[in-house]
């Protein structure tokens, strides 16, 4: 069994190698695993055989990777404490805590929101087309907080899939990061694609990146500090967190773009604590706002930020003398 992608060049990815622009674009799929294909002959560009996986890349090319299935994890209903902001027979909203992933994966093959809402749902259809990630439309970072819609329903998911594809969802973040904007708001257009010397990692580049737009609005000023609302425009991998780190002001508590050690900050030691205490980015989906696949109302949803992410913020504001 196997499936096969078919992706077309873009004006702003020509000049790119051939596996990072394939990594870049399916999220699951490893260089190596591209590499693999290569080998065998299941890398084509525009109908031949690619030969090597530097091969360079033009405007206009269409790449097709035929890639086997993933094996088959069985989800299993477990009984995880989740937060459900909104549920109905076609969809339901949970507030995601920090630290829970929320689909199987290799390597946490259990203990993830699906499997909690599985148990949760008796009603759960499984739907869509993925069977690793049934019902799953759009996706927050392990340890990013907040507000995600799950489709219950393979109407439900059709119709919402189609929104997060347009990027006509509403989707609010508040963050955490280092330093201050000079500006009180702006915007971030920079392209986001996979780091070509660690994949686990997204970078900005033109090289296999993908268009990637963030407006930031400065909420509190801090000093060695601020909190910052985050509205996307688009949704790559990671993108607050990249683009946060290219604008100079990464996100407090993230452990892979943004910044853990605060020894050396001039702030006293309750708010130092407050910082270290931050499980993974500063980082909540504080709003979602979607239409409702079956009524077409347009429903939007609110969630506080975690205790640690409150705390830390308490702090902040009060060595900087902000009111609360």
């Amino acid at each position: 069994m196997s499936e096969t992608a078919r992706i077309e060049v873009s004006e702003t990815e020509s000049g790119g190698r051939v596996d990072a622009f394939i990594a870049a674009h399916l999220d699951d799929v490893s260089r190596a695993v591209v590499q693999r294909a290569v080998r065998s002959d299941r890398v084509l560009v525009n109908g031949q055989p690619v030969k090597r996986v530097s091969q360079i890349l033009n405007s206009g090319d269409e790449v097709v990777i035929e890639l086997p299935d993933p094996p088959t994890i069985a989800i299993e209903a477990e009984a995880i404490p989740i937060d459900v902001v909104h549920e109905d027979e076609d969809l339901v909203i949970v507030n995601k805590p920090s630290g829970l992933v929320v689909h199987p994966a290799p390597g946490h093959p259990s203990g993830t929101l699906l499997n909690a809402i599985i148990h949760h749902c008796p009603d759960f259809a499984r739907p869509g087309e993925d069977p690793i990630r049934p019902g799953i439309v759009h996706r927050l970072d392990r340890f990013t907080s907040g507000l995600l819609v799950i489709a219950k329903t393979p109407v439900a998911m059709t119709r919402l899939a189609d929104q997060a594809r347009n990027h006509s969802f509403d989707r609010r973040y508040l963050s955490l990061v280092r330093g201050e904007f000079p500006e009180d708001k702006g915007r971030i257009n920079a392209s986001v694609g996979r780091s070509l010397s660690d994949r686990k990692r997204m970078t900005v580049t033109t090289v296999g990146g993908r268009e990637a737009v963030t407006h930031f609005h400065v909420l509190d000023r801090f000093g060695m500090a601020s909190q910052v609302a985050l509205q996307l425009e688009t949704g790559r991998t990671h993108q607050i967190r990249v683009h946060m780190r290219f604008a100079g002001h990464p996100v407090l508590g993230d452990p892979v773009y943004g910044v853990t050690d605060f020894r050396a900050w001039p702030v006293d030691d309750d708010v130092r604590r407050s910082l270290e205490a931050l499980k993974g980015q500063a980082l909540h989906a504080e709003t979602l706002g979607i239409t409702h696949p079956r009524t077409d109302e347009r429903m939007t949803f609110n969630a506080p930020p975690p205790e640690t992410y409150r705390h830390a913020l308490e702090m902040l504001q009060g060595a900087a003398g902000n009111s609360p």
